[in-house]
C-alpha cells in the first residue's frame, strides 16, 4: 500500500538534492579552473571600470603646467665687494639703463689707490732725475770736447811754429817733442771722450724707455684701479624691472656675489617641467598652445634644459606672435605640448591599470564565460587621455582600465553581478 510521505521529510530531500547540485557545480568550476593552472580572483563586475580598444585619430601630445617668465633675466654682481652705504632703489621698481641702484665703500680699495699713486709719483720723479742726470752728462761731456778741441788747435799751431824755430835752432828740439807728446795726448783724450759721449747716450736713452715703460704700465694700473671706485656703484645694466635684490643697508657683501636680478619686459616666455618618460621625443622647435582666460596662444619650443631633477626636466617656450594682454611673471596656464603629428590609431582610453602593469599587460573581458583574461600588449605613444595600443589588442575588444591593485596579478578575473538584493 502507498503511505503518505511526511511533509519535513519531503523538504529535508529537497534541500538535499539542492545542495548537491550545487556542490556540484562548484566542483566543476573548480576542476574548470585549476584544469588549466592559471590562478584567479572574483571581482563583483559593478565594481570595475571597462573599455573597449577603437581606431580612432590619436593626437600626439602632453599637457604641462607653463609658468610666465620675462624673456630675458640680467643678474646683478657685485664686482667690488664692501660695505653697502645707500640703496637707491627696491625690488618691482622699473629702471633704465645706467639707473644707481646701490653704493658700496671699500676701505682697502681706498688704500691701494692711495699707494699706487705714490709709486707712480715716485716713479715719475725717479724718471725726471734720470733726465736731468742724462742732460748734465752730456752738457759735461760736450763741454770737455770743445775744450780738447781747443787744446788741440793750440798745439796743432804750436807745433807748426816749433817746426820752424826748430830748424833755425831757436829752439831744443825737447821742446818740439814735448808738444809732439801732448798734441797726442789731449788728440787721445778727445776720442775716447767722443766713445764715452756715444756709450753714455745709448745707456741713458735705454734706461730711459726702461723707465718710461715701467711708468705707462704703472699709471695704467692706477686708472684701472681708480675705475674700481667707479664699480662700487651698481647700476641697472638695462631697461626693464628690478626683479630681486639681495642685500641690506650695512652688509658687508663679498666681491663677485650675486646681489639681485633685472628681468627684460620687452616679451615673456613660458618655462614648464616635463616628464622625463618624454626626453628622447622633446626637441626645440616643437609647437606648442597655451590656455591664458579660455583663450589660445600659440608659441615653439625655443630651449630644452638637458638636465633631469626629481624626474622631470624644464623647457621654455616663447610665445609666436601675440602675447596675452596684462600677462604677469609668475602665472600659470595649461600648456598643450605637440609631440608628433596626429594619425589613426588603436586607442584605449587612460586608466589605473597603467600604474600596476605599466602597460606591458591588461585583462581582456569574455561577457560569454563570465571572466576577463591576462594578456600581454605592447603600448607606444601616450597622451593625457589616451594610449595608443601597438600589439595584443584588437578593434572592439573589451579590457578592466581601472586599477588592478585588488586584482593582484592572477590570470583569470572572474566576473560576477551583486546580488542587490
Amino acid at each position: 500500500m502507498d503511505r503518505p510521505i511526511d511533509p519535513k521529510v519531503k523538504r529535508k530531500a529537497l534541500w538535499l538534492k539542492r545542495s548537491a547540485v550545487a556542490a556540484l557545480f562548484f566542483a566543476l568550476a573548480l576542476y574548470l579552473i585549476l584544469r588549466d593552472g592559471r590562478s584567479a580572483v572574483k571581482m563583483d563586475i559593478g565594481r570595475l571600470t571597462l573599455a573597449k580598444a577603437a581606431v580612432s585619430e590619436f593626437h600626439d601630445y602632453v599637457t604641462v603646467i607653463g609658468y610666465v617668465e620675462p624673456i630675458q633675466t640680467v643678474y646683478l654682481d657685485a664686482t667690488e665687494g664692501g660695505k653697502v652705504e645707500e640703496i637707491f632703489i627696491r625690488e618691482g621698481t622699473k629702471v633704465a639703463k645706467g639707473d644707481d641702484i646701490l653704493r658700496i665703500s671699500n676701505d682697502n680699495l681706498a688704500l691701494q689707490i692711495s699707494n699706487y699713486e705714490t709709486e707712480v709719483a715716485r716713479a715719475t720723479n725717479d724718471l725726471k732725475s734720470m733726465l736731468l742726470t742724462l742732460e748734465n752728462q752730456k752738457f759735461y761731456n760736450e763741454s770737455k770736447l770743445i775744450e780738447y778741441q781747443y787744446d788741440l788747435i793750440k798745439l796743432e799751431r804750436e807745433i807748426a811754429n816749433n817746426e820752424i824755430m826748430i830748424k833755425s835752432k831757436a829752439i831744443p828740439s825737447e821742446t818740439y817733442h814735448q808738444t809732439l807728446e801732448t798734441h797726442a795726448r789731449t788728440l787721445r783724450m778727445r776720442d775716447l771722450l767722443e766713445k764715452k759721449n756715444a756709450t753714455d747716450t745709448v745707456t741713458f736713452a735705454a734706461r730711459i724707455t726702461a723707465a718710461e715703460d715701467m711708468l705707462e704700465s704703472m699709471q695704467k694700473n692706477l686708472e684701472t684701479n681708480r675705475a674700481r671706485l667707479g664699480l662700487l656703484w651698481v647700476k641697472a645694466p638695462v631697461n626693464g624691472e628690478l626683479a630681486t635684490l639681495n642685500p641690506e643697508l650695512g652688509q658687508v657683501i663679498p666681491g663677485g656675489s650675486r646681489i639681485g636680478t633685472v628681468n627684460i619686459l620687452d616679451s615673456y616666455k613660458m618655462k614648464a617641467e616635463v616628464d622625463e618618460h618624454y626626453v628622447g621625443r622633446i626637441r626645440p622647435k616643437l609647437k606648442a598652445t597655451c590656455e591664458f582666460s579660455g583663450k589660445d596662444y600659440q608659441a615653439t619650443v625655443s630651449k630644452v634644459y638637458p638636465e633631469v631633477r626629481g624626474g622631470s626636466f624644464a623647457v621654455d617656450l616663447v610665445f609666436n606672435g601675440g602675447v596675452p594682454a596684462e600677462i604677469r611673471i609668475g602665472q600659470t596656464s595649461k600648456t598643450r605640448l605637440e609631440l608628433g603629428e596626429s594619425g589613426r590609431a588603436l586607442i584605449l582610453p587612460r586608466g589605473g591599470f597603467f600604474q600596476s602593469t605599466n602597460g606591458r599587460w591588461i585583462y581582456v573581458v569574455d561577457r560569454a564565460n563570465g571572466i576577463a583574461v591576462r594578456r600581454e600588449i605592447k603600448i607606444g605613444r601616450q597622451n593625457p587621455d589616451f594610449f595608443e595600443v601597438i600589439e595584443g589588442l584588437e578593434e572592439g575588444e573589451e579590457v578592466i582600465v581601472s586599477g588592478y591593485e585588488t586584482l593582484g596579478e592572477a590570470d583569470k578575473v572572474l566576473l560576477v553581478a551583486e546580488d542587490k538584493r
